[in-house]
């Protein structure tokens, strides 16, 4: 690790990430952000040509049939973590599929935490408020890339100079 060039590592909330830009954000019944289709490549070589991201782990629940798009994500570069998921039927008898991946992303983190100088933490949920203000704490955060700047937890307010808002890439990172 040198210090004129820091070994930058990201950890990304798939779902979070996902969701967040592909979501409509309605409020008083008024849509203030319509959602779009990331480019899941083009976020890896954002992340790579922008922030030098020497590794970036995708924190993604596994599901069968999803083979071929883990296939086609660790082809673009990332390293995938698993996370067991649930099937079950909600309140209005629909099928769910439950994978949350805070717990696995924080420990991640943890775990690598002695091979990377700089984190970039990609998700906009609360729940990540202790790791990032562990991170800022130990001067390791570059940054929060938060999905949608329309919806994302207020806890992570304190950490707004290390913001950066996916839905603003639009252009950039949306599927053709």
């Amino acid at each position: 690790m040198s210090l004129s060039t820091p070994n930058i590592y990201a950890f990304i909330d798939s779902q979070n990430l996902n969701l967040g830009v592909k979501n409509d954000i309605v409020r008083q019944g008024k849509i203030i952000y319509t959602g779009w289709p990331l480019d899941f490549k083009s976020f890896f070589i954002y992340l790579k040509t922008k922030y030098n991201v020497a590794k970036a782990f995708l924190f993604i629940g596994k599901v069968p049939g999803n083979e071929g798009l883990y296939a086609s994500l660790t082809s673009f570069g990332y390293q995938l973590v698993f996370k067991p998921t649930l099937q079950y039927v909600n309140s209005d008898n629909q099928p769910q599929t439950k994978g949350n991946v805070d717990a696995e992303l924080v420990l991640h983190t943890m775990i690598q935490l002695t091979n990377f100088d700089k984190a970039i933490i990609v998700a906009g949920d609360g729940d990540y408020y202790c790791l990032v203000e562990y991170l800022v704490r130990n001067n390791r955060l570059l940054h929060i890339m938060i999905p949608n700047k329309y919806s994302y937890s207020q806890l992570l307010t304190p950490f707004v100079k290390y913001m950066v808002f996916v839905s603003d890439l639009k252009n950039s990172l949306i599927k053709k």
